[in-house]
């Protein structure tokens, strides 16, 4: 499987950006998808997740709980994040993951077996 990350950029404050990120491959709804965030100097942190097939199930940090919405479309292959009230804490280079972790691992970066190759979100003042 490989992903392919888009939908990042330059941002002011409040403002909304809609991340994509297209997956090749037929096995696209087996999987789990989650985007995560590295900022310079920090860890790479998970943001939200969704789960396999129908996406029934989603997970979300708690600082962007109510402003961000990870949806997938199967049809498509393709999984988005919509982000809305943006602040300049989530600036961030944006990954997005795919894998089979349980609900409770979503956080876990070591549970993913593919990666896209990160878009940049920058959130201006």
């Amino acid at each position: 499987v490989q992903l392919q990350a888009s939908g990042g950029g330059l941002v002011q404050a409040g403002g909304s950006l809609r991340l994509s990120c297209a997956a090749s491959g037929e096995t696209f709804s087996t999987y789990v998808f989650s985007w995560f965030r590295q900022a310079p100097g920090k860890e790479r942190d998970f943001v939200a997740g969704i789960s396999r097939y129908g996406g029934a199930s989603t997970r979300y940090t708690d600082s962007v709980k109510g402003r961000f919405t990870i949806s997938r479309d199967n049809l498509k292959n393709t999984v988005y994040l919509q982000m809305n009230s943006l602040t300049p804490d989530d600036t961030a280079v944006y990954y997005c993951a795919a894998g089979r972790p349980v609900l409770s691992g979503y956080d876990q970066t070591g549970l993913y077996y593919y990666w896209g190759q990160g878009t940049q979100v920058t959130v201006s003042s």
